[in-house]
């Protein structure tokens, strides 16, 4: 698989695909506030994962948008409220088509193209399945790809796509730690102490069974 080029974290990625959502969606709306941005967000519909972050997940996340310049913050004059958009036409040299793809990608995490196609009808609409993997392979064949096509999975008739602005922290998965077997003289040891503890037991019971008997007689003596 790819690398991804832009390395963001996943909640960069959820802001910046929920701007990139409204923007098409709810363009009287658009730029966003801080609370619509949140809002954005952690909307439970068409998202995956849900999430519930907080103003201050979404301000650093927007901070470091900021810095890479995919995104922007404005204050309209005479406003006290400050708004944000996304800046992925100009930063990227995206069109409509291919931010849609992005933000669903980014929004819902991998799918194949008829899927994109159905996500994607209120921001773009698509002519046909094979107009979205026209798209996707142009995203995929940028200098640095935005997206990438998946293996397909057994039993499956497309395969996904997922896209790269992500970074992949993932941990590789690590072999099952064995116990070492045990040495045959531990082995031994452990065996013998059992032994010597139940020899112990042993004798004690002895020695009870024999007081016992000693305070039988004397109770019975004349």
């Amino acid at each position: 698989m790819s690398a991804p080029p832009f390395g963001l974290s996943r909640e960069q990625v959820r802001v910046l695909g929920s701007l990139a959502e409204k923007a098409a969606t709810t363009p009287d709306a658009y730029p966003l506030s801080s609370n619509a941005l949140r809002t954005a967000c952690n909307q439970r519909s068409s998202r995956e994962p849900v999430v519930e972050y907080d103003d201050d997940t979404v301000t650093a996340a927007l901070l470091a948008l900021r810095e890479r310049g995919l995104a922007k913050t404005i204050r309209g004059a005479g406003s006290r409220v400050y708004k944000h958009a996304h800046r992925l036409h100009e930063a990227l040299r995206l069109d409509e088509a291919q931010v849609a793809v992005v933000a669903v990608l980014a929004l819902r995490g991998p799918q194949t193209g008829g899927e994109i196609k159905g996500h994607t009808e209120r921001q773009h609409r698509f002519d046909d399945v094979e107009e979205v993997q026209e798209t996707l392979r142009k995203l995929a064949s940028l200098d640095d790809p935005l997206v990438e096509r998946l293996d397909r999975e057994p039993g499956k008739k497309e395969a996904r796509w997922r896209q790269l602005l992500e970074a992949d922290d993932t941990p590789a998965p690590q072999p099952p730690t064995l116990e070492p077997p045990a040495r045959p003289n531990k082995l031994n040891e452990e065996s013998e102490a059992r032994a010597a503890t139940l020899e112990q037991i042993t004798a004690r019971i002895h020695r009870l069974e024999q007081s016992l008997e000693e305070i039988r007689r004397q109770l019975d003596a004349p």
